[in-house]
């Protein structure tokens, strides 16, 4: 009796034994591949999963077959040679087992990130009910990454990606739905869309960078000390502020997947270190293109909207007006650009509902930057997009006690009547409003309590009332002409 025991217990362990291999021996693949997926086109496409190691695995995907070997990790890696646009296909991952993608197309992926306001749902947005209704575009594919943070790299999360429609487009998100839809209707050679959406709500800019990248930097000393803080009673992680946190979660399963580039909407959670953000956002930028792997990819994104934030309790003073200086700053970076949205914001709600006017900006620099070839007869009017849409302050000159201030474009108000927004100061630093008047590309500023100026802002302040357009009815970008030391230099 006990041998026959033994004998069936050892049948159990061989079974179990037997049923973890062949677990094991499945070829996998991270959630970024899916059914109604989009790849990359006109790159050499990523492909990667697991298996057991040393299993051999070919993809064949197009009219390719390509094989690969996993490796002492299980992890496996190979590119599809370049493709162009079109689809639908059937991808084939084949190693012990076998796995098929369906209805896969080719075309251009997005990747749409940031805080709240990327996060905001269509459903939750003006005129959603109509807009959801009208909702028609299978050729735009939505992947959903969910909100998490972790203290380590993650290599995969739970999506799908889905075919754009009105059940798929409730909660998805606004700008990057509008950013697409503009794209797509702006294209004369149709391609298909991909926009993967990795937001989270109140998230810092730190956070989206790797904690190792962050550390390097002695200016971050304080970031990596509230890390450490954090983490010593929360050792898995659960917060959306700590540097790496929502990198290791909601980018890095995502890498490296072809991509076209990235929009982004943040900056609120990091206005009252505004001086700090200078670096910070440029070095985030920077570190994505590193680790994807594909050079300098597009990245636009949303400058702050007006918003109240508070109050202004001293004229020309703002954190958040020193987080949107910080965020002009970053477009020396090469392949940026920026939608300013000082006009379309909500004084009383740090969520503006229109979101369909920032995703057809952010759209805009991307169809006059990265999509001449597919424009037709329209490249020309979406290359002077970028001309009007990059309305910044160019230089100033002091004449007879005023200021004269040169600002790219053909300028006008926004109402017809008198420019407003324009502060003033003489060395003592004291601004008070100003009296401005057009006179072409330059705009004549002056105060009679200001006899001899030697600085200018524009929309200095939380929620600015400002006026200034250019001939295409786009805000012109808040500035000003000195570097005095504001509210938010010395907060890390």
């Amino acid at each position: 009796m006990k041998q026959f025991k033994y004998f069936a217990l050892a049948c159990v362990i061989l079974f179990v034994a037997l049923s973890v291999s062949l677990v094991q021996a499945d070829v996998k693949m991270p959630a970024v591949f899916s059914d109604n997926m989009v790849l990359q086109r006109g790159i050499d496409v990523p492909v990667w999963g697991w298996a057991d190691a040393g299993e051999k695995v070919a993809v064949v995907f197009n009219g390719q077959t390509k094989n690969a070997t996993a490796d002492a990790n299980g992890k496996w890696s190979l590119k599809l040679d370049a493709m162009r646009a079109g689809g639908p296909f059937e991808m084939v991952v084949e190693g012990s087992n076998r796995i098929a993608f369906k209805n896969v197309m080719l075309g251009d992926v997005w990747v749409c990130s940031g805080q709240s306001n990327m996060q905001w749902t269509v459903k939750d947005s003006d005129n959603s009910e109509e807009e959801i209704k009208n909702t028609n575009y299978p050729a735009i594919r939505l992947l959903t990454v969910p909100t998490k943070s972790t203290a380590t790299p993650q290599d995969n999360f739970d999506g799908q990606w889905v075919v754009c429609s009105p059940e798929t487009i409730l909660n998805f998100s606004a700008v990057a739905y509008y950013f697409g839809r503009t794209l797509y209707r702006g294209l004369d050679e149709k391609v298909v869309i991909g926009l993967i959406h990795t937001s989270w709500g109140g998230s810092s800019c730190e956070t989206w960078i790797p904690e190792g990248v962050v550390e390097q930097y002695k200016d971050y000393e304080t970031i990596m000390q509230r890390r450490a803080n954090h983490l010593k009673d929360n050792p898995n992680g659960g917060d959306n502020q700590q540097a790496g946190y929502l990198f290791n979660a909601m980018i890095n399963p995502l890498l490296p997947y072809g991509i076209k580039g990235a929009i982004w909407y943040q900056g609120e959670t990091n206005a009252g270190r505004a001086y700090q953000y200078r670096t910070l956002f440029p070095l985030m930028i920077q570190t994505w293109r590193e680790v994807w792997g594909q050079g300098d990819f597009p990245f636009y994104f949303v400058q702050l909207a007006n918003y109240e934030a508070g109050g202004d309790p001293v004229l020309g003073q703002s954190a958040w007006a020193e987080l949107r200086e910080a965020q002009t700053m970053t477009l020396n970076l090469r392949n940026t650009g920026m939608a300013v949205t000082i006009d379309i914001g909500n004084p009383k709600d740090i969520h503006p509902r229109n979101k369909q006017d920032v995703g057809k900006r952010l759209a805009l620099w991307a169809l006059a930057r990265d999509y001449s070839s597919d424009l037709g007869n329209n490249s020309g009017s979406y290359i002077r997009q970028i001309y009007l849409l990059n309305s910044m302050f160019r230089s100033m000159t002091i004449q007879d006690g005023k200021a004269v201030v040169s600002i790219i474009g053909d300028l006008k108000t926004k109402d017809g009547g008198p420019v407003t927004g324009f502060v003033i100061a003489g060395a003592d630093r004291k601004f008070v409003v100003a009296d401005a008047v057009i006179e072409g590309g330059r705009v004549i500023v002056s105060s009679p309590e200001v006899p001899n100026p030697v600085a200018v802002r524009y929309a200095w302040a939380n929620d600015p009332k400002c006026n200034l357009v250019n001939a295409a009815d786009l805000p012109v970008c808040p500035f000003r002409t000195d570097m005095w030391p504001g509210v938010t230099i010395d907060n890390k």
